[in-house]
């Protein structure tokens, strides 16, 4: 269970290339030091991680990449997609119908639509933010269709926590992440396919690979991101936090307790974030 990097990603679903705050920001943590990437698209974010990645294959060396995406939905919301009780074939449905270029346009909201008229009501995805209508895309909550929860199991854990992650059901609005979910696994399946036996995704599947993907939140170091410099772009800070402390107990042997979540029917369909319910060791390894 040990890596020899760690990387954090933290994603954006901008319409339009973008830099600074709010945009895609990639921190690796090594034997060589920390570095941070601001990459203003999700094609250049995307042909990074495959360079890691190979990178990491060609060297014999393993690497851990943390995103900052839900990498599952609410029980119940897979079967009803693709007709499997599994995230992975949710991202496979989403890597078949997302449409990205290089300039960072997207269909999302469209594709939003599309699940959202296989169920009954208004849908689940919620929150247009472009100028034009979408049929099918509540610009306000609706009521959630029978059988769907607002928060992963996961969610309601860190929300008991006092963490205040967003529903996956939200496109847009403050601090929404849902947009993100819709660009970034398709991203991330589309590394997984092309690695394919190299490329585990974690809880779905065993971390003996060379490559480990993890969801995370980057709001696990936010005590030890308020106190870096106001001029640092904060999420460059969380990025590197993040992967200097998941480094930093990956080399103390203590990285194991954080493969472990806790046992849940839900868990094929929903996921985990790692590193909840850590917060203490990934201070304390800031701290040393």
């Amino acid at each position: 269970m040990s890596f020899d990097r760690i990387a954090v990603l933290d994603w954006s679903a901008a319409s339009t290339p973008k830099r600074g705050r709010d945009s895609i920001w990639l921190g690796v943590a090594g034997p060589k030091g920390t570095t941070a990437e601001n990459l203003p698209t999700r094609a250049l974010a995307a042909a990074r991680l495959d360079a890691l990645v190979q990178q990491t294959r060609d060297t014999g060396t393993r690497l851990l990449i943390a995103c900052d995406l839900s990498f599952g939905f609410p029980e119940r919301f897979a079967p009803a997609l693709t007709g499997q009780s599994s995230a992975l074939a949710v991202w496979d449905w989403l890597a078949t119908r997302i449409r990205d270029d290089a300039t960072n346009r997207h269909n999302l909201r469209e594709v939003a639509a599309q699940a959202n008229a296989l169920f009954a009501g208004g849908g689940p995805f919620w929150g247009n933010g472009a100028r034009a209508d979408v049929p099918g895309l509540p610009r306000r909550k609706p009521a959630l269709p029978d059988g769907l929860q607002e928060f992963r199991l996961t969610e309601r854990n860190a929300r008991a926590l006092g963490m205040v992650p967003k529903s996956c059901w939200q496109l847009a609005g403050a601090g929404a992440v849902g947009a993100q979910n819709l660009v970034g696994l398709p991203v991330l399946a589309g590394l997984r396919a092309r690695h394919d036996g190299a490329v585990a995704v974690w809880p779905f599947e065993g971390a003996d690979t060379p490559v480990v993907l993890v969801e995370t939140y980057t709001a696990l170091v936010d005590d030890a991101v308020r106190a870096r410099d106001a001029a640092t772009v904060r999420d460059a800070a969380q990025v590197t936090l993040l992967a200097q402390a998941i480094l930093g107990l990956n080399r103390e042997g203590t990285l194991p307790a954080f493969f472990a979540p806790p046992p849940s029917p839900a868990l094929p369909e929903e996921g985990w974030i790692f590193g909840l319910g850590h917060g203490a060791a990934l201070a304390d390894a800031l701290r040393g």
